[in-house]
């Protein structure tokens, strides 16, 4: 049984705690006063613009974790962007700042809808995971495999920014309400 921390209480980190815990993972919910965090895997489920005071807090309590990254970095300013460089990612960014750390980019290219019903229309959801160490990745993807939830390895971290770019071409087209929180992008084999 894996141990999974989760920071931030939204639609995201609700539908992730709630898939580990029917894959019979142990689940918290950290708030901002927690200085404790006992998972094996922390996921990041907020904003990105919330991620530099979390790191800031947690920093060195999350020191030989795995650390999910499940942020898009977009301009909420114009919603027309991101807010990294074009040849970076909100994960690099991460990673750098926690290099004790194993950090993964995984779940910003699902919608907490599409996780709950586990479909994206008529297809199986598929988590993309990105990262450098494949331990880590395999940690994850086991938690998904214990919930019946599909995973496909898409590379190293550097694939972060790709994820990212998807990720937020499908926040755009829900936004504009030419795809449905229940829909986006499936993967099939």
């Amino acid at each position: 049984m894996t141990s999974v921390s989760i920071i931030g209480n939204g639609n995201m980190g609700t539908a992730i705690g709630a898939l580990a815990a029917e894959g019979g993972h142990t689940v918290e919910f950290i708030d901002h006063q927690s200085t404790a965090i006992a998972g094996d895997i922390v996921v990041l489920a907020v904003p990105y613009p919330s991620v530099a005071g979390i790191l800031d807090d947690h920093g060195a309590a999350l020191a030989g974790k795995v650390v999910v990254d499940i942020t898009n970095p977009l301009d909420f300013a114009t919603f027309d962007g991101l807010v990294v460089p074009a040849d970076g990612s909100a994960a690099s960014v991460i990673a750098k700042a926690l290099p004790e750390s194993k950090v993964l980019k995984a779940f910003n290219t699902t919608f907490a809808g599409t996780l709950a019903s586990k479909t994206v229309g008529d297809a199986p959801v598929t988590v993309l995971i990105a990262g450098d160490d494949d331990a880590a990745k395999g940690l994850l993807a086991s938690v998904l495999t214990d919930a019946g939830v599909a995973s496909i390895d898409a590379g190293s971290l550097k694939r972060a920014r790709e994820l990212e770019a998807l990720g937020f071409l499908q926040l755009t087209l829900a936004v504009q309400e030419k795809i449905g929180w229940t829909g986006g992008f499936a993967l099939v084999k």
